[in-house]
């Protein structure tokens, strides 16, 4: 990884956690699937974008209903529990 993208992933983090008032260190609990069933939906807000099939960083679960996630390109949002599969 260079320099560069390396103060680019520091700044998203940093983001992250002003965004979701999030404090600590930002740990990968584990990864899940969002279920191939399910139907694709737009982020919006604090909401992730699902797309079928995409495997996701959990983050936090912060309640019954949502998980707070990472997608691939870094991104962070709530994704609801009721779409996500564990591998």
């Amino acid at each position: 990884m260079t320099f560069k993208e390396c103060k680019k992933e520091e700044k998203a983090d940093r983001e992250f956690q002003k965004k979701f008032k999030f404090e600590g260190n930002i740990n990968v609990l584990t990864q899940m699937m969002v279920d191939p069933a399910a139907t694709e939906k737009r982020g919006g807000g604090k909401n992730l974008p699902l797309r079928r099939g995409e495997i996701l960083d959990v983050i936090q679960f912060t309640n019954e209903e949502q998980i707070l996630c990472r997608n691939s390109q870094r991104r962070y949002g709530y994704v609801p529990r009721a779409v996500m599969l564990h591998l």
